[in-house]
């Protein structure tokens, strides 16, 4: 991604999408029960649902994102957000992340799971840093309902393209994919759902288990 493609993307993400990650981040917050611990934020972007997250919990971040531009202006994000001694940016790829076996608590993704090329890799590279008793929640969406009809409204007045109805179709049409994925990458704890909420995968590895 250039750098010019990251300013468009991240104002699109600041002046339409903001109201979304502190909905989504509560949610995550409520549905896995993580407030502790170490979170990774794959994908992140302007890092804008992991400082949601980081602003109601006592996490500490990793806003990772195989862009250096995106990068950059995550750390902006973190610097002006004043949480940047829990919160640091770093580089790398979900098929490959640079971490430790069992070392991360919380891992996140909101947009980016539609994008990985090796789907099963990147499902076992999350299963792999993830702690005992660690969850992953990673998908797409707006949160409610009305928070996504408005966004699309808005999305329509800017005459942009608004991929994330077309992601959503395509989680939908292809969760037997996603099955095979997590199943090859020797992952059975999981739950799927596509609401209102978006379509999220969440993964879980179980305490005490290899």
């Amino acid at each position: 991604m250039q750098m010019n493609d990251a300013v468009q993307y991240d104002q699109v993400a600041r002046d339409v999408f903001a109201p979304v990650y502190p909905v989504i981040a509560e949610q995550i917050k409520v549905r896995t029960g993580i407030k502790r611990g170490v979170c990774l934020d794959v994908g992140t972007g302007g890092g804008y649902l992991g400082l949601a997250l980081a602003r109601i919990t006592d996490l500490t971040f990793f806003l990772m994102d195989k862009s250096p531009d995106m990068l950059k202006i995550a750390y902006a994000n973190v610097v002006g957000s004043g949480l940047h001694n829990r919160v640091r940016t770093m580089q790398g790829d979900v098929h490959e992340i640079p971490h430790n076996d069992r070392s991360i608590d919380l891992v996140i993704s909101r947009g980016s799971l539609f994008f990985w090329e090796d789907k099963a890799r990147a499902f076992a590279e999350i299963h792999r840093v993830l702690a005992p008793g660690g969850q992953a929640y990673v998908g797409g969406g707006m949160g409610t309902g009305e928070l996504f009809a408005k966004i699309q409204a808005e999305m329509a007045k800017r005459r942009r393209d608004f991929p994330l109805d077309k992601k959503n179709e395509r989680f939908a049409d292809h969760r037997e994919d996603y099955r095979r994925a997590l199943s090859k990458a020797g992952i059975s704890s999981y739950a799927m759902t596509r609401d209102d909420e978006g379509s999220w995968i969440r993964i879980h590895r179980q305490k005490g288990h290899s």
